[in-house]
């Protein structure tokens, strides 16, 4: 489907220069002199190089449809994570890579959506938000408590967050995949 370079918005995947792309990032500029252009961050989705791009409104696009398919992850094996079709049984790995630091939140047994073009896989999305376990936080300091001051933290799988004052060691609390943030205290 072919959408005009102004009408790109983030998350788009677009074909561009014989390559798969994401908009990551846009912005309209519209200039004193000339015509408004879109200046677009994209992130290629095979092998994860970025580039700046501008659209202008008379160009066009390819925008690209992936195909989402419901996986499970296994295992990890060194850098390569193997995961199984919920429907097929099939089992596909993928570089450790391809999921980026999202990859330090994956949970054997845990639930992700893949996104394919034409059959191969470009991208995995886990959920928003998992469980995870507190492991090592510095103590409090008093009388740092009266502002909103947050203490740095190591979760079980080795990721290191800021969390409030008050969570301690071995604290289940529910961490942001795509942030790695604190969200609230796991009930």
């Amino acid at each position: 489907m072919k959408i005009s370079g102004v009408d790109i918005r983030p998350g788009n995947i677009i074909e561009y220069e014989g390559g798969i792309w994401r908009a990551v990032k846009i912005q309209h500029t519209q200039p004193g002199k000339g015509g408004a252009y879109m200046q677009v961050e994209l992130k290629n989705l095979r092998d994860g190089r970025k580039n700046n791009v501008r659209f202008r409104s008379a160009e066009s696009v390819e925008r690209v449809r992936l195909d989402t398919k419901d996986f499970q992850f296994l295992f990890a094996e060194g850098d390569i994570l193997t995961f199984m079709d919920k429907e097929t049984y099939d089992q596909t790995t993928l570089p450790r890579d391809l999921l980026g630091d999202a990859a330090a939140f994956l949970q054997d047994g845990m639930d992700v959506v893949m996104e394919l073009y034409d059959e191969e896989p470009i991208s995995v999305q886990l959920p928003d938000t998992i469980e995870a376990t507190i492991v090592e936080a510095d103590a409090v300091v008093k009388g740092q408590t009266a502002s909103s001051s947050y203490k740095p933290a190591v979760l079980d799988n080795g990721v290191r967050i800021m969390v409030p004052p008050h969570i301690a060691s071995g604290t289940r609390i529910v961490v942001d995949v795509y942030e790695q943030t604190y969200v609230r205290r796991a009930d």
